[in-house]
């Protein structure tokens, strides 16, 4: 065997070597599905409208991942408009065509269409969210995403006794398609929302709140001794 030829196998073996010690083992791949659909929903006592869901849930489903993983997600898109989906405050190196702005880095999901999306938390952890990035339909189409350290690492604070998320949002009687015109045509502020709302769900100051307000109940020993972490993504006005 010459020299040569000795020399290449022995480069292409160290790299290979190279390439699987240097691969996260403890990372995993998630796969999840998102049917964009619309369902129909009651806030502030009677008023009841179709609005723009992920799998009928208002708001969508939460993803849960570990620092490292990697999610793909198959957008379907049985609604009626183009839709595009955004992971909030995570990067998207080499890979802008999963972002999801809408005919910036993508080119919308047509309604019967589906297009899978990849997200890799190379450098995040915590608390994030996603939401639609087309029109105003991130109103009602966002979820939480929840990001853990790597396992062997440690928190930056003292291991919760419970986690718990609380997604902070808006809800509008009117139409939202009608409120995001309204807003374009004006070329003013978007109509204030009716109310704002906790996980989907409005406080105890709203109107009839005690039919499905929104109620969570902590002994005050596990809260002083920070015990409980509280995931608070705010969804108001974001892009």
């Amino acid at each position: 065997m010459s020299f040569s030829r000795l020399f290449v196998m022995q480069l292409v073996g160290m790299v290979m070597l190279f390439g699987i010690l240097a691969s996260p083992g403890w990372a995993k791949t998630h796969h999840r599905t998102f049917v964009i659909q619309e369902a129909t929903y009651t806030r502030l006592c009677n008023h009841t409208k179709n609005i723009l869901t992920v799998n009928g849930l208002y708001p969508g489903p939460t993803i849960s991942a570990r620092n490292g993983d990697i999610v793909y997600v198959k957008v379907i898109n049985k609604g009626n408009k183009n839709i595009t989906i955004h992971w909030h405050g995570v990067n998207q190196p080499r890979n802008p065509w999963s972002d999801g702005p809408e005919y910036i880095t993508q080119c919308p999901v047509q309604p019967g269409g589906n297009f899978t999306q990849r997200i890799e938390f190379t450098e995040e952890e915590g608390t994030l969210w996603w939401h639609a990035h087309s029109q105003y339909d991130r109103a009602t189409v966002y979820g939480a995403i929840v990001i853990y350290p790597k396992l062997g690492t440690r928190y930056p604070f003292a291991k919760p006794h419970k986690e718990f998320t609380l997604i902070i949002g808006e809800w509008w009687n009117a139409n939202i398609t009608d409120v995001y015109n309204n807003a374009i045509q004006s070329g003013g502020e978007f109509q204030i929302s009716d109310i704002n709302t906790i996980n989907g769900q409005p406080g105890d100051f709203a109107p009839c709140s005690a039919n499905g307000n929104f109620i969570s109940l902590y002994k005050s020993e596990r809260c002083y001794s920070n015990k409980t972490t509280l995931q608070v993504v705010v969804t108001s006005y974001c892009n």
